[in-house]
């Protein structure tokens, strides 16, 4: 995504409606619009983005990333996204392994209700 205040371009829109038609056997997805691109989420769960220019990035983790560097993916400044190489987003099969993938890397990663209602709290 891009910076705070940032305005959504038609770039980021077409791009963001056009992944979450390709996502469809994932189930319900949530496009929202966030610093001029938008974070795509599944039951609240953020597992891909869409920056500014239409570029599209799912969530990464440490058993991931070498996938993702070895196909030429870009990492999205500090966060844990990385683009999709252009292969796997020309080919819907091989998307939706890779989305499904995220998915599950963003829930992995995504506090439990009860942890994020004690963040702060020593006991």
């Amino acid at each position: 995504m891009g910076k705070k205040g940032a305005k959504l371009s038609e770039t980021a829109t077409s791009e963001a409606h056009a992944l979450v038609h390709d996502l469809l056997p994932l189930g319900p997805l949530d496009p929202k619009p966030m610093f001029g691109g938008y974070g795509i989420f599944a039951n609240g769960t953020m597992f891909a983005l869409i920056d500014p220019e239409g570029a599209a990035h799912l969530r990464v983790g440490p058993d991931t990333q070498l996938r993702y560097e070895q196909a030429g993916s870009v990492k999205h400044g500090r966060m844990p996204y990385w683009s999709i190489p252009t292969h796997v987003r020309d080919d819907t099969a091989a998307l939706i392994e890779w989305a499904t993938e995220s998915l599950h890397v963003a829930r992995a990663a995504k506090p439990s209700p009860r942890a994020r209602g004690t963040r702060g709290n020593p006991d």
